[in-house]
């Protein structure tokens, strides 16, 4: 049995974060309990089990330049509410967005996983 601090809810959200940084799915996935469900805001299905969630990352662990930056972090009970800047590579190019995330966990895992997405901010873009 794990102990408290690794089944704590922003242990578990601040290690997905990390090992999402490095781009290594596989102890990404370690995070995630397997029917976890992952939405954009605020109830848009965009991936059901680890399956899916795994294949939405393989892509965006492509990108060379794909990072989340965490602002601030507020916790309640299970609940846990990332602000993050994320950069990513954008049809248009590099840039980075804000994000809110909302994740709920259950036993060291998160089981669901709600995303504000704003507007992306091109990253040396001509005036």
């Amino acid at each position: 049995m794990e102990d408290n601090q690794s089944t704590h809810p922003a242990h578990c959200v601040q290690q997905q974060l990390e090992v999402c940084n490095a781009r290594d799915v596989d102890a990404f996935m370690r995070w995630w309990a397997e029917d976890c469900c992952y939405y954009g805001f605020s109830d848009q299905p965009l991936a059901k089990g680890v399956a899916e969630v795994r294949e939405q990352h393989l892509m965006r662990f492509r990108e060379p330049n794909s990072h989340g930056r965490l602002i601030t972090r507020l916790c309640l009970g299970n609940l846990v509410i990332d602000r993050e800047v994320l950069t990513r590579t954008f049809p248009e190019g590099p840039g980075e967005v804000d994000v809110i995330a909302l994740y709920e966990v259950g036993d060291g895992e998160i089981s669901k996983a709600w995303f504000k997405m704003g507007e992306p901010r091109l990253l040396n873009a001509s005036p």
